[in-house]
């Protein structure tokens, strides 16, 4: 027994480690994406659809607009909801940098891609955010003033050019440690990739800018302030499609710099530009006044060599001795040393198997570290963290995830000041802590950066949370708490449904529509995707969605819609393409609660589509909607015939509306936006007790409308402005739950105008009372006893944990006194509801309600 719990946790991970490589053979065999269409810009192709093009300074509006209307409900409301964290604290996210406090290594600095900055004053093992009350948290670089470290810059707009990789608003800069910040200017650069500060004179400073990966772009290059980042000036402009992702000082001599230029770009259309000429090192002897390119004469790549990311790194106590880490697009080219500070290089790596230890995603990583007092002492960073004692000649260090490694793709390494084996290193996973130079690792748990794209609850538990990540998988807990959670599926994770009558019963999607199944709570899982055609193209996110009224019967998007009736055993298609293009993918798809024959869908090219017979036919309903990608189809809880749709998109000349609702099944549509900011809606949800109110996900937050969408507020405090993915109602607590794509999941109480909590008695005990029902459980039937003092019209209404109407039991006017209604557990279309939570709420015509529940066992 001893031996088997010591070793169970390997055992226990090994098994999972296989289980998920299986999975994701077989689901990579069932699933392609369309060509030119690459996971890496999937977040923002939808924002930018169909032009190619955004507005900077709008989507800044829209920034400022969000942080009045935060003001506002602050200043105007005498109790304000809070957000409350839910977790993951110990999953983690992509980390972008990380910086030592140079004279107090204690002190250490952290950028999450979308999440802010975080300070730990304990050298790595614990963190807090420092970087919430601004309004951009993706960060791409911070830097310390050597020379006075409580002054600190940081660069928003991650740079590593993912799909995700948010833009910023420029350069904040801190001079008490993180406590305060004031902007710094560079406003319009989106994506700050490095920062750096003359070490002798300190009010001098540099700042690397990619810009935008999209479109054309005048605001890359390297600018110089000579007054602490109160006044810039561009000192190298290669291109408007080609920024620089890398820059470095020399540490002696200030005056001299190198830079890593990069040519990236996606257009509108076509494919991606990984390389170019300007992709090259460029140096500087004279603070950035003139600039020398390097390259074949000095021993770095010929001119006819195709070029992507470089990563540069200096060694601090020998600053001749520097890096280059090439790559050709997509994979490693080579690694270049120089010992005599540029002037010559020569290739370190060449068969010597640092290739091994990559994927192709060197565009996205591709960066490069040298220790500070050996230049022998350098790691690669990329898929794996790979780790040279002599140089580069060899490479005994070697990381690719699993047990005793940290997790895969690596962004960010930071060596201790004073105790340079003492390494912190950031990847897609948080940060890891070594000190025996790299070659063991052990993870920071306290870090709540996850990057959700959807989120469930399971209904008859509401402590058990579920949630597909960027980086991490499908994670879930069981109890509700903040640091217990756990991977239960590999890869990137979407959609996960839980079935209502069987909790045990997940279905956890992974990216491009990888779909597995398990029937006894993710300790076994299975792909379930026999039907659907392999050659047809899917989204990152591809929509699956579960029936209300039937478990067993899920709909799946590809370039059409495919419907199951047995949990996924077999599919068939239910509709021909429904995009403007062969390619163009469905990207929501929305099942009436009330009524199973109608079901809504949208794509990626605008298209909103309506069946009113179970898939038999299918009219498209777009009308007079915006041309832009489609976010979310919400249907009303009651009512087939009403409807939401959302819209991503940032605006181009014009304001672009973004949420829509129709009353007539897409006849047509009113634009229900008013004054909501300017920016991407993510996902819509309606109160399904207050059908009035509804609940949006945007990239700056979430917002509240009590009106159907007259009129919306910030919802809440006590929630960074993170973009928001995804909705969630508990039921049974009356919770919304945000999943963030940055922060991971917060919650917020909902009032009682909108509840559905168990409470008995309305506010004015003299006007009637509702009794527990009886017998409770229940199988066949149950009573409901109510007691009215005057007469009233009343409602009573059931409805199921996760806030769908099930039932309505009575609708009429009753005189004072006793009645008793009984509840036979069936649906307003006579099926049987499932075993399960249920609550009945009585209302009356003066908006009076009190609310029981009851549980039905078959």
């Amino acid at each position: 027994m001893t031996t088997y719990r010591r070793y169970r946790p390997f055992i226990l991970f090994t098994a999972f480690i296989l289980l998920t490589i299986v999975l994701f053979f077989q689901l990579a065999g069932k699933k392609t994406h369309p060509p030119g269409k690459y996971p890496n810009d999937w977040a923002m192709r939808q924002r930018i659809f169909p032009t190619g093009k955004v507005d900077k300074k709008a989507a800044l509006q829209a920034v400022q607009a969000a942080q009045q209307q935060r003001m506002h409900v602050l200043k105007s409301q005498t109790a304000i909801a809070e957000w409350e964290f839910v977790g993951p604290t110990n999953i983690g996210g992509r980390i972008s940098d990380i910086e030592y406090n140079p004279t107090d290594p204690h002190i250490v600095y952290a950028g999450a891609a979308t999440g802010g900055v975080f300070r730990s004053n304990d050298g790595g093992s614990s963190w807090q955010p420092i970087f919430d009350e601004q309004a951009v948290l993706p960060i791409g670089d911070i830097a310390i003033d050597p020379a006075q470290p409580r002054t600190i810059y940081v660069g928003t707009g991650e740079a590593n050019g993912g799909h995700n990789n948010f833009p910023g608003g420029g350069i904040f800069k801190s001079i008490d440690g993180g406590q305060s910040w004031q902007h710094a200017g560079l406003t319009e650069t989106t994506s700050i990739s490095r920062i750096v500060v003359n070490p002798l004179q300190p009010n001098i400073v540099y700042a690397a800018a990619i810009g935008s990966y999209f479109s054309p772009d005048p605001h890359r290059g390297v600018y110089k302030s000579d007054d602490g980042g109160q006044n810039w000036r561009k000192v190298l402009f290669l291109s408007d499609s080609a920024g620089v992702i890398d820059l470095v000082i020399h540490p002696q001599k200030p005056n001299i710099l190198f830079a890593a230029g990069w040519h990236r770009i996606r257009p509108a259309t076509g494919d991606v530009t990984f390389t170019g000429a300007n992709s090259a090192v460029f140096k500087s002897v004279d603070g950035g006044f003139s600039w020398e390119k390097l390259g074949q004469n000095s021993g770095l790549p010929a001119p006819d060599v195709s070029i992507g990311r470089i990563g540069l790194t200096i060694c601090t106590e020998q600053p001749d001795h520097l890096y280059a880490l090439y790559s050709d697009g997509f994979y490693h080219y080579g690694l270049y040393r120089t010992r005599d500070g540029g002037a010559t290089w020569s290739r370190t790596d060449q068969f010597r198997g640092l290739r091994s230890g990559t994927g192709n995603l060197s565009w996205y990583l591709g960066q490069v570290r040298v220790a500070p007092d050996n230049p022998e002492k350098v790691f690669v960073l990329d898929v794996g963290l790979m780790g040279s004692e002599d140089g580069g000649q060899t490479w005994p260090i070697f990381h690719l995830g699993g047990f005793g490694s940290p997790h895969v793709d690596h962004h960010a390494l930071a060596f201790h000041p004073e105790k340079p084996n003492h390494i912190l290193n950031g990847n897609d996973g948080g940060i890891y802590l070594s000190t025996n130079a790299g070659r063991n690792w052990k993870k920071a748990p306290e870090l709540p950066i996850t990057q959700f794209y959807h989120i469930s609850h399971d209904p008859s538990n509401p402590e058990r949370v579920f949630g597909g990540t960027q980086d991490n998988g499908t994670v879930r807990t069981l109890t509700g708490g903040g640091n217990d959670w756990d991977h239960i599926l590999g890869g990137d994770g979407f959609y996960v449904l839980i079935d209502p009558t069987d909790p045990e019963t997940i279905y956890a999607e992974s990216q491009f529509g990888g779909l597995a199944k398990t029937r006894d709570g993710g300790q076994s899982w299975r792909v379930v995707l026999n039907g659907i055609s392999v050659s047809e193209p899917t989204n990152w996110s591809t929509p699956i969605l579960m029936d209300a009224q039937n478990s067993h019967i899920l709909y799946y998007g590809t370039t059409r819609i495919y419907k199951t009736w047995d949990g996924g055993e077999s599919w068939h298609a239910i509709s021909s393409a429904l995009g403007n293009s062969s390619s163009a993918t469905v990207t929501t798809i929305a099942p009436s609660p009330t009524d199973s024959a109608v079901v809504y869908a949208g794509t990626e090219d605008g298209q909103v589509w309506i069946t009113r017979d179970a898939g038999g036919s299918w009219l498209n309903i777009t009308n007079d909607l915006p041309l832009r990608w489609v976010t979310r189809l919400r249907v009303d809880p009651l009512d087939a015939e009403i409807a939401y749709v959302t819209f991503s998109g940032l605006k181009w000349d014009s304001p672009l509306p973004h949420v829509f609702r129709t009353g007539n099944g897409g006849a047509t549509w009113t634009d229900i936006s008013n004054n909501l900011p300017d920016a991407p809606v993510n996902s819509i949800l309606v109160d399904p007790v207050d059908r009035n109110a509804l609940y949006v996900a945007t990239d700056i937050g979430v917002y509240f409308s009590g009106n159907r969408g007259g009129a919306w507020q910030a919802f809440g405090r006590g929630m960074p402005m993170v973009s928001v993915y995804d909705l969630d109602i508990d039921q049974t607590n009356r919770y919304l739950l945000a999943g963030t794509h940055g922060r991971s999941i917060y919650r917020i109480q909902l009032g009682s105008t909108t509840g559905i909590a168990d409470n008995p008695h309305p506010q004015n005990l003299t006007n009637f009372e509702l009794a527990q029902n009886y017998p409770n459980p229940f199988n066949a039937e149950t009573q409901i006893r109510v007691s009215l003092l005057r007469d009233e019209h009343v409602s009573l209404d059931i409805y199921a944990a996760n806030g769908q109407h099930v039932a309505q039991v009575v609708h009429q006017k009753l005189a004072a006194g006793q009645h008793t209604f009984n509840w036979s557990g069936k649906t307003s279309a006579d099926k049987a509801a499932p075993s399960g939570v249920y609550f009945y709420r009585l209302t009356t015509a003066t908006g009076q309600a009190a609310t029981r529940r009851m549980i039905l066992l078959k």
